[in-house]
């Protein structure tokens, strides 16, 4: 009776790590059997974190990214270009790009895409916050950052003709082939991409 209510609680926490991200079974299975054989003070410092985070971190009232106040540190910042906002879908993009230190004006994170097959329309991203942001008259710049997928390209439509009347400039980043590949190994929408993003030498 012991060992089968000790297997139903590595079986509870297993279902609680399949519900993340990317993780299947196995690796739910594994990640269970490590807390299992982790000391309790490894254990109790990774339940303290979660805690935390669910506890002290929020979004930016401003932008979406993620803060421990109402504001988050980009926003905050005096040294930001304040006339340039950058557009992506989660916060995780936003904190890709900071890592490659070539931007830095403001963001906006849209929390999603539209995805009318999956019931997302635009009152379930932050495009109308984003449009008041641009309303404010210190915007000159919107940069859009959205994935390179059909629900990104959809967003990313939807977004111009929603802020081009407002006269800002809108602008896409470029995709293209990464640094180190070969042309004749890039698929054919990586090539189309290239060229559409092409600029004057």
């Amino acid at each position: 009776m012991r060992n089968s209510a000790q297997q139903g609680f590595l079986d509870k926490l297993a279902r609680e790590f399949v519900r993340l991200p990317g993780i299947g079974q196995k690796t739910a299975q594994r990640l269970a059997f490590h807390i299992m054989k982790a000391s309790k003070d490894e254990a109790l410092r990774l339940a303290e974190a979660i805690r935390e985070v669910k506890e002290h971190v929020t979004f930016c009232v401003q932008c979406r990214n993620i803060a421990e106040g109402e504001l988050c540190g980009i926003c905050q910042d005096p040294t930001r270009d304040r006339t340039t906002i950058l557009v992506v879908e989660e916060p995780s993009t936003l904190y890709a790009i900071e890592q490659s230190h070539s931007y830095h004006g403001l963001y906006h994170v849209l929390m999603g895409a539209l995805s009318p097959l999956d019931g997302v329309g635009p009152s379930d991203i932050r495009a109308r916050e984003l449009e008041l942001r641009v309303r404010g008259g210190e915007i000159r710049e919107v940069i859009i950052a959205t994935n390179p997928t059909i629900e990104g390209e959809a967003t990313a439509i939807y977004l111009m003709k929603l802020l081009k009347p407002h006269g800002v400039r809108v602008s896409r980043i470029a995709y293209g082939i990464p640094v180190g590949v070969d042309i004749e190994y890039a698929d054919e929408v990586t090539l189309t991409k290239a060229i559409e993003g092409r600029r004057e030498l």
